[in-house]
C-alpha cells in the first residue's frame, strides 16, 4: 500500500534488546468531503509508522515533512487508562519518499558538484544555507 503523508512529529530511534534498530514516526492525512447535507466534513487519519531498514533516516523525518511510504498496514486495539477501548493504525514502511517540508537542522551544509568551462573538471562547491528563507 503506498499513503502520502505529513510527518507529526521528528523521528526516534529505539535499539532493541537484540541490538536491532527501528525508526518510529507518526504521520497524518487530511481528507475532505460533503457528507449527505452537503456539509464539508474534513477528517485526519494518523498512522504510528516503523521503518526497520536504516536508522539513518530518522535525521530527516522531521515534523511538517511530507513523505511517501510504502509498506503494510496494520489495525491494532487496545484499552487505555480511563478503561476506554481504543484503536490506531500502523503503517510499516519498507520505503519512504521524501516530497519536501519539515524543518531543516541548523548550520546544514549544502555540496553542489558542477562542471567548469575552462577546467573540464568537476568541483566541490559547499555553500551555507541563508539565515532567512526571503531572498530579499
Amino acid at each position: 500500500m503506498n499513503i502520502t503523508a505529513r510527518v507529526t512529529k521528528d523521528a526516534q530511534v529505539r535499539t532493541l534488546s537484540d541490538n536491532r534498530q527501528v525508526v518510529n514516526f507518526s504521520v497524518a492525512i487530511n481528507d475532505s468531503y460533503k457528507n449527505r447535507q452537503g456539509d464539508k466534513v474534513e477528517q485526519t487519519t494518523f498512522f504510528e509508522c516503523a521503518y526497520w531498514i536504516s536508522p539513518k533516516v530518522a535525521s530527516i523525518l522531521t515534523k511538517g515533512t511530507v513523505v511517501e511510504l510504502t509498506g503494510r498496514v496494520s489495525a491494532r486495539a487496545w484499552t487505555g487508562n480511563d478503561g476506554e477501548p481504543r484503536a490506531g493504525l500502523n503503517f510499516n514502511a519498507s520505503n519512504i519518499k521524501l516530497h519536501g517540508g519539515g524543518k531543516k537542522p541548523e548550520g546544514t551544509q549544502v555540496v553542489k558538484t558542477g562542471q567548469t568551462s575552462e577546467q573540464g573538471e568537476n568541483k566541490k562547491v559547499t555553500a551555507k544555507e541563508p539565515e532567512d528563507d526571503m531572498p530579499f
